[in-house]
């Protein structure tokens, strides 16, 4: 295992294979949250199923918590390892008029994204850990018929969508997201080798989940925002 870490390939295969699996997770995410805007029953019961079966709590969360933190760590490693590379190369070849904005920039992007993701998860997923794991309640649906129904799922999303600074926050942040993806998804297939083809396919379909999935994210919050 060291060894597939040890070199430039290596690193770059693991960091595509955590990029694959981390959209698999954004899509999923998008998923339940857009049901917040077709169906808030629909969107508390799904919630409260994800937030509380035990499967998901106590194995499928840990990996994909490993799968953020690994994601951007070796993204991290990734760009000190080649940032003198890259430098030298740029002097010799004008790598910037070779190379698009996205690709040059992916760190900054990146980061960002770290950040969104730090406020991501101080507003909704600590919260929810405290409210179940220290506080000890587990529930959040008590009565779909009742007023207080889903206090914890989609009144609580309703919620954090009131502030403006908080929409503007996820709506950039998202921006990012979107800039990351679009040259993220071809680095990704490329790493992995899957210069076939499909890869036109491929490339077309990762425009399309670059763009559509960023935007859904951003109309779910304003939504809320604006309808409430």
């Amino acid at each position: 295992m060291s060894g597939i870490f040890s070199s430039s390939i290596g690193r770059k295969f693991a960091m595509a294979l955590s990029a694959f699996f981390l959209m698999v997770f954004i899509l999923q995410h998008f998923i339940i949250n857009f049901l917040s805007v077709v169906s808030p029953n629909a969107f508390n019961e799904v919630s409260h199923f994800m937030g509380t079966f035990w499967v998901i709590q106590y194995l499928l969360q840990p990996v994909l918590i490993f799968g953020v933190i690994f994601h951007f760590i070796m993204g991290f490693v990734l760009e000190i390892k080649n940032n003198s590379a890259r430098q030298v190369s740029y002097a010799k070849n004008n790598g910037a008029a070779n190379s698009s904005w996205m690709s040059r920039n992916m760190i900054w992007s990146g980061g960002f994204i770290l950040v969104f993701l730090i406020i991501h998860f101080i507003d909704f997923w600590i919260p929810e850990i405290n409210t179940k794991y220290i506080v000890g309640d587990m529930s959040g649906l008590i009565d779909p018929s009742a007023t207080d129904s889903g206090f914890r799922y989609y009144e609580e999303l309703v919620h954090k969508f009131e502030p403006i600074w908080r929409v503007a926050l996820y709506c950039l942040g998202f921006v990012f997201l979107a800039l990351h993806l679009l040259h993220g998804f071809d680095s990704a297939f490329q790493s992995v080798g899957a210069n076939n083809k499909y890869t036109k396919g491929l490339k077309g379909f990762g425009k399309f989940y670059a763009i559509v999935i960023p935007l859904g994210f951003i109309f779910i919050a304003l939504f809320h925002h604006f309808s409430h």
